[in-house]
């Protein structure tokens, strides 16, 4: 059987990216509901915590990579006042659906932007900080984002990744499992009409690297530090990739 070409995989990997944005556009007016009764509330709490271990400097300027619905770059603004935050997503009507949470102020502080984590829109070294909340494991290649955050971070900046454990191990004797493949499904369904979207929602949490991997693969990235924090028992991970020098943060 032949190998794909480079070309080729480029070519899969666009058109991954332009179905999903497609999946994302569909569910766009659901996505706030279901986060939250699916997570019973939890990803609030979660998100904030990803804006918490941030750390942009007074005044600076933060990337939220897969920016959705803005609930991060709220969260971001809200506990950095004065930060402005490039929130960048390939989907628009997910940052449309967004635009409405924006009060009057904050339409300057936070500046949607439609963009491909792949290509950033930012100059090199022109974030102190760069967020990404469920979104990383529907990028292709993956290698490929990382860089390109890398690249526009600024030396000690960091790079926080929220994303759910894989599903591999048994949590709470497999009810997390349970929830993966028949739960999500269905309430997504039930909801937004598109079983399929919430189907490959929890096949890309179970082809996701675990957190080891994933550190792995921050490293070979290029930065310099990284570590992880499991949250409701590794249901859900809290992964921190910092680039070397400058005098970024040192607290975890």
């Amino acid at each position: 059987m032949p190998h794909s070409t480079d070309q080729e995989l480029a070519q899969k990997d666009r058109l991954h990216g332009r179905q999903v944005a497609a999946m994302f556009g569909r569910i766009a007016r659901w996505y706030d509901f279901l986060n939250h009764t699916l997570s019973l509330g939890l990803d609030i709490y979660w998100r904030w915590r990803l804006a918490r271990v941030a750390l942009p400097r007074p005044g600076g300027v933060v990337l939220d990579l897969a920016a959705g619905t803005l609930d991060v770059a709220l969260a971001l603004v809200r506990q950095y006042p004065g930060v402005r935050v490039a929130a960048v997503d390939y989907t628009l009507p997910m940052l449309a659906a967004g635009k409405g949470k924006l009060s009057r102020g904050l339409d300057g502080q936070i500046i949607p932007v439609q963009g491909d984590g792949r290509q950033l829109p930012l100059a090199d070294e022109s974030v102190d900080a760069a967020t990404i909340a469920f979104g990383i494991r529907n990028i292709r290649p993956r290698m490929a984002a990382h860089r390109e955050v890398l690249r526009c971070l600024r030396p000690g900046g960091r790079f926080c990744i929220l994303e759910f454990g894989t599903g591999r191990r048994k949590v709470w004797g497999g009810l997390y499992n349970f929830y993966l493949d028949k739960l999500l499904p269905l309430v997504g369904r039930l909801f937004s009409g598109d079983r399929a979207a919430y189907r490959y929602l929890a096949e890309t949490i179970r082809e996701f690297p675990d957190e080891r991997q994933l550190s792995r693969e921050l490293m070979d990235a290029g930065f310099a530090r990284v570590f992880h924090v499991a949250m409701l028992s590794g249901i859900v991970y809290l992964h921190v990739a910092q680039k070397a020098g400058g005098d970024g943060p040192q607290k975890d």
